[in-house]
């Protein structure tokens, strides 16, 4: 079974009009999107939000945004708030800015992007230019790209925070074999968040990472949630287990998205889409049943067999 057959799976069982490019299934009812704490504030997030690599780098056409207006309709309408981009993501930031500003959508978006280039005063035009492009002052959140001169940005950031012009800060990496120095970042600076890949394929986090965001009250965004696509292509020909239905699975996607979001480190993780179908596929793994200890080992099992 692959993601689109599961997808028609979840539509034909929950008695929803399956996606085309005129309709998308409404919100469940009865239905809440799981949210979690930002430990340093208290505010509530929900666990799946929505990335924005490679998926909001397009032009100005509205043959390429139709489906953009779509899926950032739909993950509001599903629960969604966190949205994340970079000035890394080419024009991303825009198309999201623009986007949500044209649909009234800001007040209900936590909008999240980041810092990458060298030099405080780079830094500074940087962030400025996001600001303007997501058209968010003051700005939800802003992180330190994969640590691009962490001591310069988070400098700026704190500065910006005392002034109100972001609400939180953090540092970002994608990469399992930089965790250490994210967990020495993290160590030595005050942070209201780290981002950092965390997939059922991707697992180093568990060992260091999250056990310290735990303790110290540090928000995680799970990056990479299905590692860069590398899960689906695995699992393409394999069929959902039975028992994914114990715990609400109707696909894989939900099925590996929720072994992300029950870690209890976990504050968000944001799968990238730019298929409206996806999102409401991937919504779903925010509602329902949780894997315990023993249901994530058996899905590690699954997809690592």
């Amino acid at each position: 079974m692959n993601r689109r057959d599961a997808l028609r799976l979840i539509t034909s069982t929950m008695g929803i009009v399956a996606y085309s490019s005129h309709a998308v299934p409404s919100a469940p009812a009865g239905n809440a999107m799981l949210k979690r704490p930002i430990p340093s504030s208290n505010e509530m997030l929900p666990v799946v939000g929505l990335g924005t690599w490679q998926t909001f780098d397009v032009g100005s056409g509205s043959a390429e945004r139709a489906p953009l207006q779509k899926v950032l309709q739909t993950f509001i309408e599903h629960g969604g708030s966190v949205i994340d981009s970079s000035p890394m993501y080419g024009r991303s930031e825009d198309v999201a800015g623009e986007l949500a500003s044209q649909l009234g959508l800001r007040p209900k978006l936590f909008v999240a992007t980041k810092v990458w280039t060298h030099g405080k005063s780079a830094g500074v035009k940087q962030m400025q230019d996001s600001l303007r492009k997501l058209r968010a002052n003051p700005i939800d959140l802003i992180q330190v790209h994969n640590l691009i001169d962490v001591e310069t940005h988070l400098d700026t950031l704190r500065e910006w925070k005392r002034d109100g012009r972001v609400r939180y800060i953090g540092i970002t990496h994608y990469t399992e074999s930089a965790q250490d120095e994210v967990l020495r970042v993290a160590q030595a600076h005050p942070v209201d968040f780290i981002q950092i890949n965390y997939s059922v394929g991707e697992r180093e986090a568990e060992k260091r990472l999250l056990p310290f965001a735990r303790d110290k009250g540090i928000a995680v965004i799970a990056n990479r949630p299905f590692a860069s696509g590398e899960l689906f292509r695995r699992l393409r020909n394999k069929p959902l287990p039975a028992w994914a239905g114990d715990i609400d699975c109707h696909s894989w996607a939900q099925l590996m998205l929720k072994y992300v979001i029950s870690h209890p480190a976990i504050t968000c993780a944001i799968p990238a889409t730019s298929n409206p179908g996806h999102v409401v596929d991937n919504m779903q793994a925010g509602l329902g049943r949780m894997p315990d200890a023993r249901l994530r080992n058996m899905i590690v099992a699954e997809v690592s067999a």
